[in-house]
């Protein structure tokens, strides 16, 4: 099934809610998990990373399946090395078992777990026999995915001598493990993080407290294209706060400069088109990939240079994204229909360049699931041609 996208004006003026924040609710679950007292969790996000999680962590399935969802895997190889007494397989989609795994293994190993390959060494699925693990001192490289050390700090104050974490080589996505890190704060986890070293002393637990989820920032990015390729737009977008935890509330000071203002007001924000700024030569993204796909596409649309840097882990995302990109790239000015490699973000970057090229045409669209149920309903909202 492919969908057509157009707009007629290509003028925007709509209100939408976005999905809460799949990257909160997954740290959130694996807390609920862990701690021994209940809590509720508000808002929780409806994607198919999230909802995956949740039932894995409820049905109590020795063979675990947890689809594409890289961090929904990566969070479980961590939880489930916990489970004293329990015996688990834990597999994925064909993608899941090309991700690389073999960093967290590693360290999950040397803290005290027993976990080990059912075919390929350093690939899914994993076998898993759940224990009480001692923790300690461990270091593992952070340029190929703070999701490994986010799993190990989620399960560390299970850890019977605590947990001191160095960080080695370059650290990707930053602001992901300040995330997990403020999230533990928020339940009572005390820690150091200094010089690139987390320390987690022991004997600590989660206290239980309800939270409400925030929306989505990186979904909130799509926004900010479509605000960017528009001829005019007000756009008012519910849930998001400028003291966010997440990193990529970024994209509004980047976006700044391409022609989108921000203004915060009680519940959230409002879009609307500014004069142009001078983007400077090159930006990093080494704390915020995610937002790699919607900004090469403005950048295509505006027909604007700038070089993106901090790049390196988007080839092993749900697909080699940089290279996703500037193929389909290609396609887009001929209507050619573009292949979104089973990436949720590759549909919804790819769709706002019809305000530019009149019509997109995206296959597989319904991969959008996996972070942003409603993105096309929402598109709708926004008078968007959606067919």
């Amino acid at each position: 099934m492919n969908y057509n996208i157009s707009h007629a004006s290509k003028i925007i003026e709509c209100e939408i809610s976005l999905p809460s924040s799949k990257s909160i609710s997954n740290r959130l679950l694996i807390i609920q998990a862990i701690c021994k007292e209940k809590f509720k969790i508000r808002n929780l996000s409806e994607s198919d990373d999230t909802t995956i999680l949740f039932n894995a962590l409820r049905k109590n399935e020795k063979i675990i399946d947890v689809g594409s969802g890289g961090t929904t895997f990566r969070f479980l190889t961590a939880y489930l090395a916990t489970c004293k007494g329990e015996e688990f397989i834990l597999t994925g989609s064909k993608r899941i078992k090309e991700r690389p795994i073999e960093e967290l293994v590693n360290a999950l190993n040397k803290l005290g777990a027993n976990i080990s390959y059912v075919k390929k060494k350093g690939h899914a699925p994993l076998k898993i026999l759940g224990k009480e693990m001692n923790g300690g001192d461990i270091s593992i490289p952070a340029n190929i995915s703070s999701q490994f050390v986010s799993a190990i700090l989620l399960i560390s104050p299970t850890f019977k001598k605590g947990l001191t974490l160095t960080l080695n080589k370059k650290i990707v996505s930053r602001s992901y493990i300040n995330m997990t890190l403020a999230i533990l704060k928020c339940y009572g986890v005390k820690y150091m993080n200094r010089n690139n070293k987390i320390s987690i002393p022991c004997h600590q637990k989660y206290i239980a407290q309800n939270y409400l989820v925030e929306s989505d920032w990186s979904a909130a990015s799509f926004w900010y294209e479509i605000a960017a390729l528009a001829k005019n737009c007000k756009i008012k977008l519910n849930g998001l706060f400028q003291n966010s935890i997440q990193g990529d509330k970024k994209v509004a000071t980047i976006f700044s400069k391409l022609s989108v203002s921000t203004n915060f007001i009680k519940d959230g924000v409002i879009l609307k088109k500014t004069s142009i700024k001078p983007l400077t030569k090159t930006i990093s993204l080494i704390n915020t990939p995610d937002l790699y796909q919607p900004l090469a596409c403005t950048l295509k649309g505006l027909n604007i240079n700038c070089k993106l840097l901090g790049l390196n882990t988007l080839k092993d995302k749900e697909t080699d994204r940089i290279k996703a990109i500037k193929k389909e790239l290609e396609k887009v000015e001929k209507n050619q229909e573009i292949n979104t490699y089973n990436d949720h973000r590759m549909a919804m970057c790819f769709a706002p360049l019809s305000l530019i090229y009149g019509k997109v045409i995206i296959q597989n669209p319904n991969v959008v699931t996996k972070s942003y149920p409603q993105f096309w309903e929402d598109l709708r909202k926004a008078s968007f041609t959606v067919s």
